[in-house]
């Protein structure tokens, strides 16, 4: 078999070339990061959580008319995708206010917003992914005018269904972040979902106690992330058949660890 390309290695994601023209393979890391990359970790299993979640998400997404470039999930790691020229832009989704906003505005977190707000943030590592206005977006033609109407109804769009899909097993959704891409048809283009949804890329708090379920455990030192990650994905159900077990699920290393134990050898007659 013959080795397969690596296109691209992200913070959470490994990109691969795909089967097909047109298609991607996502690998889904266990690589916990936060920051802008400045404090790095491990969250045991995360990237077998996030592949399941992701693939619910984007499966639900598809079924109320949102266009995604997700096709279909490989194996406990791996998806494949549609391959898309990703736009520039991170858009974040508001319902609460958490994070750099109650920091930049000097909010209580956890008021809520007086309506849902979405920001834009420029995909730029080494600027730190700084917030941009439509104004920016416009005067440097990172997205165009239509475009941007697309992305702005596809996320509220998108908001409305998961507020509603977390709030039935008892999870609040805080804010989020998505990313869209462009994929052509001759000389015509259309914007669709991309990247992922998971833990890793939004907040959830639980509806009653408060406790967050994403990955600010890791950012803020709280522990008990691979636990959290695990309660979001066995509310949502993704956590079934082959991949139901703890071992199989979160503790990869005991996983990797009886595939390498031979099985014990039967008595001589």
């Amino acid at each position: 078999m013959s080795r397969r390309r690596q296109i691209y290695e992200g913070k959470a994601k490994i990109l691969y070339e795909g089967p097909e023209p047109g298609t991607i393979i996502q690998y889904f890391k266990d690589d916990a990061t936060a920051f802008n990359a400045e404090k790095k970790g491990t969250i045991n299993g995360k990237g077998v959580i996030n592949n399941r979640i992701s693939e619910y998400v984007f499966t639900r997404l598809a079924h109320i008319g949102i266009p995604t470039h997700f096709i279909r999930r490989l194996n406990m790691r791996e998806q494949l995708v549609r391959q898309v020229e990703i736009i520039p832009l991170e858009v974040v989704v508001r319902n609460v206010a958490a994070g750099s906003i109650s920091k930049r505005l000097g909010i209580e977190e956890g008021e809520m917003l007086p309506h849902t707000l979405l920001e834009y943030y420029l995909k730029d590592d080494a600027l730190g992914d700084p917030l941009v206005a439509e104004e920016h977006i416009a005067c440097f033609n990172w997205a165009s005018h239509e475009e941007m109407q697309d992305i702005a109804a596809m996320a509220i769009r998108v908001n409305d269904f998961l507020s509603g899909m977390f709030a039935a097993v008892d999870i609040r959704l805080v804010d989020f972040k998505l990313e869209f891409g462009r994929i052509f048809d001759g000389d015509f283009s259309r914007v669709i979902l991309a990247d992922e949804f998971s833990p890793d890329n939004c907040r959830l708090w639980d509806m009653t106690s408060g406790e967050k379920l994403d990955k600010d455990r890791f950012r803020r030192d709280l522990g008990g992330e691979e636990e959290a990650y695990q309660e979001v994905a066995r509310r949502l159900g993704v956590l079934s058949g082959e991949d139901n077990g703890p071992g199989e699920v979160l503790d990869m290393d005991a996983h990797r660890s009886r595939l390498r134990t031979p099985p014990p050898s039967k008595p001589k007659k």
